[in-house]
Formats: structure tokens, C-alpha cells, sequence
């Protein structure tokens, strides 16, 4: 008797899940962490001309914006340690970044109207981070230009360095930073990512 009980207990947890009933279930895992506050980092994965992009918020706003090349997973470590280990995949809280984002990408939005959580960058990274919106769509600048549009002409490296680590990729338009010479430099997503970006741009 054991062993058949032993048997359909098997069976039971091998059976598949029906999706409506996970998707339901999550769901009201959701809606419980965001009623008890228990809710501090909330993501999504959309896709994009760029690849597919992972998207997270603190109730302060967009905090992350990460390509495929970075592993979803490990940028969803680092938040569960820099920000909170309460991580849950909430699609619905970042309804309005998706929505902005497809825009941009289908050419019917040149600036973001989003709240934002800076707070992954610290001092001059995120100095410099804030200035880059005022980059306007279709235009760049060197990184010699940034670092005098933040009032420190010599800090041309450190500007590279805040492009490289900026946090908000698209939303937050580093593409737009080039070398003097015009060549692309690095970028976080890729080169292949920084050239649609900017010839999408273009178009438009």
C-alpha cells in the first residue's frame, strides 16, 4: 500500500500544471506582496529591436533597463543584493516603461516621461548620468562634450566610465555619446545594439 501511494504521489507532482492556474497563482502572489509591501524590486522582460530587455522598478521608479548580453539573472542577483532580495516578476508595474519603450521603438516617442531611481550610481556616475537626457533624440555628443556639459572638461575618461556602467540604457540615452573622432566607443548592450539605436533615431 505504501508504495502505491508512494506512486501516485509521483505521478501527482508529475503531472503538468495547468499555465491558467500558474498564471492565476502568481498573479495573487503578486497582488498579496504589493498590498502587504512586501513588494521592493518589480520586473519584467519585454522584447525589442534590440533584443530582449529586462525591465525592474522600486516604488521610486525604474531602476534597471538590462540587455540579454548582461543574464537577466545575474542583473536580478545583483538587485536582490544592492536593492532588496524581495524580487517578484510584476508585469503590470511596468506597464508605462513597456508602453514608453515600444513607442520610442516604433518611432511615436523622443523622450521618456518616467520616474527613476537613480540610485544604483553614485556621485559622478550618476552626475553625469542625470545630464544625459539633455542629449536631444537624433543628436550625440563626444565624451569630451559631456564632460564639459557637467562642468569638468578633463574628466573625459570618467565620463566614459558613467556611460559604460549607466544603469538605464535607451530610457537613459548613453548611445548617444560618442568618441571625438565619431567612432561608436563601447556600449553595454553591444555595438550591434548602440548602431540600431542610433540610425532608428535617424529615421525618425
Amino acid at each position: 500500500m505504501n508504495d502505491i501511494r508512494n506512486d501516485d504521489t509521483i505521478t501527482a507532482l508529475a503531472a503538468p500544471i495547468n499555465p491558467d492556474k500558474l498564471a492565476e497563482l502568481h498573479r495573487r502572489l503578486e497582488a498579496a506582496a504589493q498590498s502587504e509591501g512586501l513588494l521592493d524590486v518589480a520586473y519584467r522582460i519585454v522584447d525589442s529591436p534590440v533584443g530582449r530587455l529586462l525591465l525592474a522598478a522600486t516604488p521610486k521608479g525604474l531602476i534597471r533597463v538590462a540587455f540579454a548580453n548582461e543574464d537577466h539573472d545575474r542583473v536580478l542577483e545583483t538587485l536582490a543584493a544592492k536593492v532588496s532580495p524581495r524580487v517578484l516578476r510584476s508585469p503590470r508595474r511596468l506597464d508605462t516603461a513597456a508602453r514608453e519603450l515600444d513607442e520610442y521603438f516604433q518611432h511615436q516617442r523622443k523622450t521618456f516621461d518616467l520616474d527613476l531611481d537613480l540610485s544604483l550610481s553614485k556621485g559622478f556616475r550618476q552626475l553625469v548620468q542625470q545630464h544625459l537626457p539633455e542629449i536631444s533624440y537624433g543628436q550625440t555628443r563626444s565624451y569630451k562634450e559631456m564632460a564639459e556639459m557637467v562642468g569638468n572638461p578633463k574628466a573625459v575618461r570618467a565620463v566614459g566610465t558613467a556611460c559604460a556602467t549607466n544603469p538605464l540604457p535607451v530610457v537613459v540615452p548613453c548611445h548617444r555619446v560618442l568618441r571625438t573622432d565619431g567612432t561608436l566607443g563601447g556600449y553595454i548592450g553591444g555595438l550591434d545594439a548602440k548602431t540600431t539605436l542610433l540610425e532608428l533615431e535617424k529615421a525618425a
